[in-house]
């Protein structure tokens, strides 16, 4: 049985600028964890990204909609990490914050 979270970050970037902040900071995620994932996958149709991430035995998906005012990122994850939702929540809603602000610069 698999446990769903959703989190909505809003912004003012439209969706092209969105997008590109998005698979940036995909992909610097990928980068800074890369010793820590069995493996990750990521695969953009349209302004949707389709991630799945294998860690620790366990396996989750999430899909992030980029949307013109709002990101909408969904996450499935196994019942065992369920206590963690909160947790999960925060840094999602923390981290897309971060890849979404003006002044934001990948590290590289």
């Amino acid at each position: 049985m698999q446990k769903s979270i959703v989190v909505t970050v809003s912004h003012d970037l439209g969706v092209e600028t969105a997008r590109a902040r998005v698979a940036a900071g995909l992909d610097q995620l990928r980068r800074d964890y890369v010793d820590k994932l069995a493996h990750s996958e990521v695969a953009w149709t349209e302004n949707a990204a389709d991630l799945k991430v294998g860690a620790f035995g366990h396996n989750m998906q999430a899909r992030i909609d980029v949307l013109a005012d709002s990101l909408r990122i969904e996450v499935w994850m196994p019942w065992i990490l369920a206590a963690l939702t909160g947790r999960i929540q925060s840094a999602l809603a923390d981290r897309a914050g971060q890849a979404l602000r003006i002044d934001h610069r990948p590290k590289g």
